[in-house]
């Protein structure tokens, strides 16, 4: 990701979450942002040995003060985590946090005795890696059919799939779309600003239930506004709020996630450590995107689907181009992937339908924003920004009714989240996780990604798109 592009998208994330000084790591490399002058630690003895070792480290090292190392919230809670001061998060820059990188380095030789991580970031979890998803959503008239169209089959109120999307919240009109209509869950908290103007990432978790219903209609979908904050929230908060969704409702069935970090690690998010635990002793199948950075690196929660430890609870889903042929060229991708679904331009219902909500595009600079694709990139501040701006600079306005065409892993994970219901469903197999196995056992499509051949999940109903440059 180049380095310019990266600082604009910073900017985006920083104005979602204004009260929480971030950095971007690790090396301003661009992979990931977290939290500066904070720590992750686990409860209990383990936090107790971070705090101690840390201030010994920073006493002994020059440059390094330990006047601010202490707990910075409860002992104890759900996530298991605690966190822990270690610097002045209003010292330094962007570009990292010298307090945050001494305490990893603190922690380095305790780490290698025990053999496993006891200190992490406090990384900004999203559902558009560095706040830049796969494209813009672009209006679809309402005499287009959806994409996927919807499936046949019925609702059965008794024998109904049960999915939970964590994501941004439901437009207050989602109803008025009737592939919505065993939909509930969380309203969007601020769906426009003070100009009438759509708000960002407002609809995503709308466009994702309709996927679901649209490929799986033996489904009951709630929707969390887990993410209501632009799609950000810290790592640690992140933990504490899947359980809140889970304990909200009970564990589901299946639980589609479009969000996540990198971390530079091969061992996932500490701060998420108690929650894929916890999932692992349930039967819920943790459906995730693998991320929209165009990386190989492991996406985090996604990636857990790697680790022999939670393989059968967690399926990671990365994107196929408009063709279905080839990946597309957002998506991340390599082994920690299990499967690939269509990702770009699929139509859904982004808005509800009580009438046409205004949404602003800003000129993009970046004219390889997506490797020479023709979409309308949301890489600019202080708004969104696309290719439907004509150069000058002056933001373009569209009108949304209803529909919308929109591409990104976001969009891949729920058509398999609702694959996986639909097996369900049509082999009357009550475990998830049995499921997803039998779907991927029996999957005869493959694509191509990255040179790599790969297995592809394509819904009946879903209508191939011209793919190529712009």
């Amino acid at each position: 990701m180049a380095p310019q592009r990266f600082h604009e998208q910073f900017d985006q994330i920083q104005r979602t979450l204004p009260d929480v000084p971030l950095a971007m790591g690790p090396d301003d490399s661009a992979e990931f942002i977290y939290e500066k002058g904070v720590v992750l630690a686990r409860d209990g003895e383990e936090a107790q040995v971070v705090e101690d070792t840390v201030r010994t480290h920073f006493t002994a090292a020059a440059g390094l003060v330990p006047d601010h190392v202490r707990r910075a919230g409860p002992r104890t809670n759900r996530s298991g985590i605690t966190r822990i001061q270690v610097g002045d998060p209003g010292q330094g820059d962007r570009t990292g946090d010298r307090a945050v990188a001494g305490a990893l380095r603190a922690l380095r030789e305790a780490e290698g005795r025990t053999g496993r991580r006891l200190v992490s970031r406090n990384h900004v979890v999203s559902i558009s890696v560095n706040a830049c998803p796969g494209d813009e959503p672009v209006p679809v008239p309402l005499t287009e059919p959806l994409n996927p169209s919807p499936s046949e089959g019925a609702h059965d109120p008794d024998g109904a799939v049960g999915v939970l999307v964590v994501d941004t919240g439901l437009m207050h009109d989602h109803r008025s779309f009737p592939l919505l209509a065993h939909t509930g869950g969380d309203l969007q908290l601020r769906e426009t600003d003070e100009d009438g103007v759509l708000q960002q990432y407002v609809g995503h978790g709308t466009f994702i239930a309709g996927l679901l219903a649209a490929v799986a209609p033996n489904t009951d979908i709630t929707v969390r506004g887990t993410l209501n904050d632009a799609g950000a929230i810290l790592e640690d908060a992140f933990g504490e709020r899947l359980f809140d969704a889970v304990e909200e409702g009970g564990w589901p069935d299946i639980l589609s996630l479009s969000a996540g970090t990198s971390n530079g690690r091969v061992d996932g998010l500490l701060g998420l450590d108690a929650f894929i635990r916890a999932l692992r002793d349930q039967r819920t199948l943790l459906v995730a995107a693998a991320g929209n950075n165009a990386s190989a690196t492991p996406f985090w929660p996604a990636a857990y689907a790697s680790l022999p430890d939670y393989a059968d609870a967690v399926l990671s889903v990365g994107a196929l181009r408009g063709d279905g042929e080839f990946g597309a060229c957002f998506s991340n991708h390599g082994p920690w992937v299990r499967v690939y679904a269509p990702g770009e331009r699929l139509t859904s219902a982004l808005t509800g339908f009580d009438a046409p909500v205004p949404y602003v595009y800003q000129h993009s600079t970046y004219d390889a924003c997506r490797y020479g694709f023709g979409y309308a990139c949301t890489c600019r501040s202080p708004r969104h920004s696309g290719v439907l701006s004509d150069g000058s600079g002056k933001p373009d306005q569209v009108m949304f009714e209803g529909f919308a065409s929109w591409s990104g892993t976001s969009f891949a994970t729920p058509v398999v989240a609702g694959l996986v219901a639909a097996h369900m469903t049509a082999h009357k197999e009550s475990d998830p996780r049995a499921a997803a196995r039998q779907l991927l056992a029996g999957n005869t499509e493959f694509a191509e990604v990255r040179g790599a051949h790969v297995p592809a999940l394509l819904p009946a109903t879903w209508r191939p798109v011209p793919a190529g440059p712009a």
